[in-house]
């Protein structure tokens, strides 16, 4: 008995024991999924057109919505980020994962809006190893917006049932 016992203890010690890269990394389309009313599929580079008859989608940010980026040499599988607050018309706070780094995720990471047209079309998002905004612009598709929510002065309301 107290055998068996000593060999479950080691073989709990030795599972611990695993190195970093044999664990899986969460990746940012489980994550929106897992805190967004936006409940897509696919890798995140598709999640803008797989949003089509689904969801409405706009430029506008929106607490709830989802952040669609688009698929770039940087990000081949492209980003999908929820927004967690809005701040004003061209700054947001993003909840994301795997963004600084493998499977971390970040909560109200600053997001700006630096297109020349004020349409969300290029990003850059606070980048926590250099403790700033990103040195890189990331292109957008927009902001998918859950069922249920009006676009309206930056606010989101539930519509009105029927």
């Amino acid at each position: 008995m107290l055998r068996s016992a000593l060999a479950a203890i080691l073989a709990l010690f030795s599972l611990l024991a695993l190195p970093a890269p044999a664990q899986a990394h969460l990746q940012c389309v489980a994550y929106a999924r897992s805190v967004s009313a936006v409940q897509l599929s696919g890798n995140a580079r598709s999640w803008w057109d797989n949003a089509e008859g689904r969801y409405d989608r706009g430029q506008q940010p929106v607490t709830g919505a989802v952040l669609a980026f688009g698929a770039s040499h940087a990000m081949p599988m492209g980003h999908v980020a929820v927004v967690a607050k809005v701040i004003d018309a061209r700054h947001i706070l993003l909840n994301h994962a795997n963004w600084s780094r493998p499977g971390m995720v970040e909560h109200e990471a600053l997001a700006v809006d630096v297109s020349d047209a004020g349409d969300w079309s290029q990003v850059r998002v606070w980048y926590a190893p250099t403790k700033s905004l990103g040195q890189r612009q990331a292109s957008a598709h927009g902001f998918i917006y859950p069922a249920h929510t009006e676009v309206a002065n930056n606010t989101a309301a539930p519509k009105a049932s029927a």
